[in-house]
């Protein structure tokens, strides 16, 4: 697809140094520019100064100059703000004033992750010895940025802006709460969700498999009770593995593994879904403040504290 991939994101929230520590301890490397680094993805969190938590800057990348002139194009029609360089454009999303940065980008190349042999009911593969994932001692590291979750006040606009100027595809719909968006094969990229004020609901970055989804929670866990959110589950709309966590400025942060990917759009149809459905296929039931995080209130007035 002319789109491929999300590059980046740019966070902003009130205090720096603890947020970017505690996505440091989350597994991204830290580079003196800024900016954090997963291993495939290169560069794709910064964190900087905001007096509240909010997604600053979304970057999206595109195959060809082509693609970048029929967006821009398509956000004149409409009279969005374009900004043109040599290699994207930047405009700014309506409802919530996110800046969307579209540009040319190199895809990802990712090398496959060992495969782990599994014991099940008439299927021993591994004879005789422990699993590999219970034997890992590495740092857990994760792969690439995979998709942000928006409130946005009027969300129905917020997808509009998406599908319509930017060109993502909807892969599934939770009935009068929000959109599933791709600009890629991963099953979503961007969820937008109705909210009484725009803010971030949560990152989510890829990892190898389910065990090292656990491993990063208990890692992250480990002193720091306060940082668990929900977890360990599986989605229904994407159908990944999950764990979220809380960082310092309230942003919740989510291991996954295993998306969906649709690699032909003719074969994939898109659900509307319904309760709970729309949030977990199991698990432990989703705690109010994953719904509703605390801080909406403060978000809102402009008080908010980290």
């Amino acid at each position: 697809m002319p789109l491929h991939r999300l590059t980046s994101i740019t966070v902003g929230v009130p205090n720096v140094d603890e947020t970017i520590a505690y996505y440091t301890a989350f597994g991204l490397r830290s580079h003196p520019d800024g900016w954090l680094s997963t291993t495939d993805g290169g560069r794709q969190l910064r964190v900087i100064h905001a007096p509240v938590r909010r997604l600053v800057e979304i970057g999206i990348g595109a195959e060809h100059p082509d693609d970048i002139a029929a967006a821009t194009h398509r956000l004149r029609a409409a009279g969005a703000p374009v900004e043109q360089s040599a290699t994207g454009v930047t405009t700014v999303e309506p409802v919530t004033g996110t800046r969307v940065v579209v540009q040319i980008a190199e895809s990802i190349l990712q090398a496959p992750s060992p495969v782990s042999p599994h014991n099940g009911p008439g299927r021993i593969e591994r004879r005789s010895r422990r699993a590999p994932g219970v034997l890992r001692e590495s740092v857990v590291r994760p792969r690439k940025l995979g998709h942000v979750v928006l409130g946005s006040t009027d969300y129905e606009t917020t997808i509009r802006f998406f599908t319509d100027r930017i060109g993502f595809k909807v892969s599934d719909r939770i009935k009068g709460h929000g959109a599933f968006l791709r600009c890629s094969t991963d099953h979503h990229n961007i969820l937008v969700l109705n909210a009484p004020v725009t803010f971030l609901h949560h990152s989510s970055w890829q990892v190898d498999d389910i065990d090292e989804v656990g491993r990063g929670a208990a890692a992250m866990l480990e002193g720091h009770p306060e940082r668990h959110v929900w977890g360990l589950g599986r989605h229904h709309a994407g159908s990944n593995f999950f764990w979220y966590l809380k960082d310092p400025a309230g942003n919740f942060s989510e291991y996954y593994s295993d998306m969906d990917c649709i690699l032909d759009d003719q074969i994939w149809s898109p659900e509307t879904l319904e309760g709970a459905r729309g949030l977990f296929n199991w698990g432990p039931p989703p705690p109010p403040s994953f719904l509703a995080p605390d801080d909406l209130a403060a978000i809102m007035t402009g008080t908010h504290q980290s």
